[in-house]
């Protein structure tokens, strides 16, 4: 199986060409939230407010970085586990366009509902690789939720960041392979 390059911001035809088991390498601005920020988008979102960033066709890391080294955009950048954010991925899918999420672990059906209503892909990226993951990582800003520290909302510009898809936009999931 050969390594499938693409850009963090993915549109439709993109999404339907990925399937479950591709190994992709993902270059360009990907964001990253943890449970904290997930709970602040999702309250705006019900509330009929506007999230401080626009998520359509964009990518969702859920990770926090470690702080940088000297000369080094970021520090340690691995996966936390995904399910922490089940409760807010369906509602960031459907109201946002959210088309893409990396972590760590499977998904609740809810969240793999609303991919295959809404045509969105869920990547695993390597737990334990966190130092390897940062060596990506080309650039990091804060941009929204300063206040959470570490779970503040970051864009990343990454370069042939590695993933797996681990459930394609079908519902296909290596979780479930057998």
């Amino acid at each position: 199986m050969s390594i499938k390059r693409i850009n963090a911001v993915l549109d439709s035809a993109q999404i339907k060409n990925i399937n479950v088991g591709d190994e992709l390498l993902i270059s360009g601005e990907i964001f990253t939230a943890r449970d904290a920020a997930h709970k602040r988008f999702c309250d705006l979102i019900l509330k009929g407010e506007a999230t401080p960033l626009d998520l359509k066709n964009r990518i969702i890391f859920f990770a926090g970085p470690s702080p940088a080294k000297p000369q080094n955009p970021v520090g340690s950048i691995g996966p936390t586990t995904s399910g922490r954010m089940d409760a807010y991925s369906p509602i960031l899918i459907r109201k946002c366009g959210l088309a893409a999420m990396i972590g760590k672990g499977n998904r609740s059906k809810e969240v793999i509902d609303a991919m295959k209503e809404c045509g969105a892909v869920y990547f695993a990226a390597i737990g334990g690789a966190a130092a390897l993951l940062a060596q990506t990582v080309i650039s990091c800003e804060i941009v929204a939720y300063e206040d959470l520290g570490t779970e503040a909302v970051r864009k990343l510009v990454v370069k042939d960041f590695p993933v797996i898809a681990a459930i394609d936009s079908k519902g296909n999931s290596l979780y479930e392979r057998k």
